[in-house]
């Protein structure tokens, strides 16, 4: 046994981080609102990149604003990364995202408490954007790094609340780098995460072994009808935006009552203009979320919900438009590196779970480029992008020190 199979990581320092960085947004009830690219994100980036550089890592910034922290290794080779993101959404808790940056930023810590070095480096990334909450589509950061975006046109996307263009807020916060994006030179990635569901906790086990990451189809709906009176406007004369909109969201419910399985579907926002009580509304916005460990099912749910939303506006005499917000195939990870969180997490006397991930991450789109997987920590309740988002200080030490055996496991091999 080397002196590296017995490194275990320090669970009050990683805890102490983790609430450190909450700081930078914080709300009343414990939770946190780091928008992506505010002043908030711009502050936790600032205090994140200071640990960073205490720890003696080389910090690059670029062109989408990502960080990335390198912990160099005994041999100059491309380097196994571990990270997450540092942004929430508006009423976000302290675990999601930050827990596998600080984590990742923890197992520097102790090979440095130890004077170890790996073979590979190491390297510690926070991706921007990946929440999708200010600016669109969620995972932005690292989808523009492995090339999947053209950077231009991920710098031109505005914010849903003042219309500010990424360029322009990276520019504002100071977090426009100079490193390129588009082919990363990634020997492999591993990401820690909360599970922001309830089936560890329901399950009573300890690790999630994630063996891919759903797909995620985002649809944005515009019906534009008539406004009239609603006490004289017979109702077979209306061109009602909001009726179309809320058949609608009744056959999206159908929908995946009759499909059944892991597909999912939500309407999670809905406008209506102009909003009154007596009035039939001119103008519906909705959105409409699918998601599916099938990618052929999900292509199907996607084209038989917009088919019924062009026939349901038709039929109504209402225009219809709509905006494809984000469309992210399933992604399988990698086969030997699921295997070996498995491992690592029996080694340490924990029990696992194989499962998906029902929320997309950043390691999915690092899986374009070399192999990935996740390690997923119990959350109380089930409950995320809520300030009550919780996981005990033992899951988060046991998560943390999975991540450290696999990453050392990878970053050592010959």
């Amino acid at each position: 046994m080397s002196a590296m199979d017995t490194l275990r990581i320090n669970g009050a320092r990683l805890l102490q981080r983790l609430k450190a960085l909450g700081q930078f947004g914080a709300l009343e009830g414990g939770g946190t609102n780091r928008l992506a690219l505010g002043d908030a994100d711009r502050a936790g980036r600032d205090w994140t990149v200071a640990q960073m550089q205490a720890l003696g890592m080389r910090v690059q910034v670029d062109a989408i604003g990502n960080v990335v922290a390198t912990y160099a290794g005994t041999e100059d080779l491309p380097p196994v990364m571990t990270g997450s993101h540092i942004d929430t959404v508006r009423t976000g808790g302290l675990y999601d995202g930050n827990y596998g940056v600080m984590a990742g930023l923890e197992v520097v810590a102790t090979l440095c408490d130890a004077g170890l070095r790996t073979r590979r480096p190491l390297q510690v990334a926070f991706f921007t954007n990946e929440e999708g909450a200010r600016f669109q589509p969620d995972m932005m950061g690292s989808l523009v790094m492995v090339g999947g975006m053209p950077l231009e046109e991920a710098l031109a996307v505005r914010a849903v609340d003042n219309g500010a263009t990424v360029g322009a807020e990276l520019q504002r916060i100071g977090y426009a780098g100079g490193a390129p994006v588009g082919a990363p030179q990634v020997d492999s990635f591993v990401e820690l995460h909360i599970e922001q569901g309830p089936v560890l906790e329901q399950q009573g086990v300890e690790i999630g072994v994630v063996e891919g990451v759903q797909g995620i189809c985002w649809m944005e709906f515009t019906f534009d009808g008539t406004s009239n009176h609603a006490g004289t406007t017979p109702m077979a004369l209306r061109h009602d935006a909001g009726m179309c909109a809320m058949r609608t969201a009744a056959c999206v419910a159908e929908l995946v009552a009759r499909y059944g399985g892991r597909q999912l579907g939500t309407v999670g926002a809905l406008q209506l203009k102009p909003n009154l009580i007596n009035v039939i509304a001119a103008q519906a916005v909705m959105t409409v979320d699918l998601r599916n460990t099938d990618g052929a099912k999900l292509l199907q749910a996607q084209a038989e919900v917009l088919a019924f939303a062009r026939q349901i506006a038709a039929e109504n005499g209402v225009r219809f438009a709509h905006r494809q917000l984000a469309d992210f195939a399933p992604v399988a990870f990698d086969a030997a590196l699921v295997r070996s969180v498995e491992q690592h997490a029996g080694a340490l006397g924990l029990s696992t779970l194989r499962m998906p991930s029902g929320a997309g991450h950043d390691a999915q789109m690092l899986a374009r480029v070399c192999p990935t997987a996740m390690v997923f920590v119990p959350s109380a309740a089930g409950l995320s992008h809520n300030v009550r988002e919780h996981t005990d200080a033992v899951q988060l030490e046991q998560g943390a020190n999975v991540l450290l055996q696999v990453l050392l496991e990878r970053a050592n091999r010959m």
